[in-house]
């Protein structure tokens, strides 16, 4: 008599995780600092958009081939992306800044951990050293891409033990958030815009002003972030919408727009 010999299909063999191992996942997700969010996958790649159309040549190709055919918008949010893995805890505080009001950057208790006006200034220090692997350099270059753009949203120039706005908690149109995530993506998603269509929504810029613009330090950028607070934690009863959003989401137009200009200035002077 002939045996039969039963294989399972492959959703058979598809077994669900561990109940253990699902709980460790998710508490490990709690425990990624929300702090290092910023603008958003939307904004981030609108300001990666702007800087690719102000690049120059020479640095546009350096760039291409730096990414290895990344496309340098879905570059901006690499940062972001291995926030999760081991190797790049040490990154954790570098998306952030904590300058208290009425000090400056260089008066400011520093972190040992680094933060984002010195971990900039560090990763175009040794970009221009020309003494780093193409790797270091790409992984370098993708930092930049984020933290630039993560410096001119206002609450990563922090001034309080709020995590930067992440402990205030707030209604948003009914929604539980708070006051960072507003400032991340809820303004940003509200318009229901791709952030091709966002880029291209900000308003056009002459060559002199974008000189101009390009010319500010990275402790100018900070010190643009901080002027705006008394702006962002106005928030009134707590319960934000529509007239929050009108009031406040054409300021964050305009930093991705500075963002996105200035990054270009950096690529361009390190490339072009």
């Amino acid at each position: 008599m002939a045996t039969t010999t039963t294989t399972k299909s492959t959703s058979d063999q598809c077994q669900i995780p561990p109940l253990g191992s699902i709980v460790a996942l998710v508490m490990l997700l709690l425990l990624i600092p929300k702090f290092s969010f910023s603008w958003g996958v939307t904004g981030h790649r609108a300001i990666g958009l702007i800087a690719e159309q102000n690049l120059k040549p020479k640095a546009k190709k350096k760039l291409q081939s730096l990414l290895a055919g990344d496309k340098l918008p879905l570059a901006t949010t690499w940062m972001d992306d291995i926030r999760s893995a081991q190797a790049y805890n040490h990154t954790a505080d570098w998306h952030w800044v904590t300058i208290e009001t009425g000090t400056t950057y260089q008066e400011s208790t520093k972190n040992k951990n680094g933060d984002v006006i010195e971990t900039l200034h560090r990763l175009m220090r040794e970009i221009k050293s020309g003494q780093l692997t193409t790797e270091r350099e790409a992984e370098h270059v993708k930092m930049i891409l984020h933290l630039v753009g993560d410096i001119h949203q206002p609450l990563h120039v922090g001034c309080c033990d709020d995590q930067g706005g992440n402990k205030v908690r707030l209604k948003w149109f009914g929604e539980d958030t708070n006051l960072h995530r507003i400032w991340d993506s809820d303004m940003i998603d509200g318009t229901k815009l791709s952030f091709t269509e966002l880029a291209y929504s900000l308003k056009e810029i002459a060559e002199p002003e974008k000189i101009k613009i390009q010319s500010a330090s990275v402790e100018d950028w900070a010190k643009e972030s901080m002027a705006l607070r008394s702006k962002v934690y106005d928030t009134g009863d707590g319960k934000l919408g529509y007239t929050y959003a009108y009031k406040n989401m054409p300021l964050v137009k305009e930093r991705l727009l500075l963002a996105g200009l200035r990054l270009a200035g950096v690529l361009n002077e390190l490339y072009g």
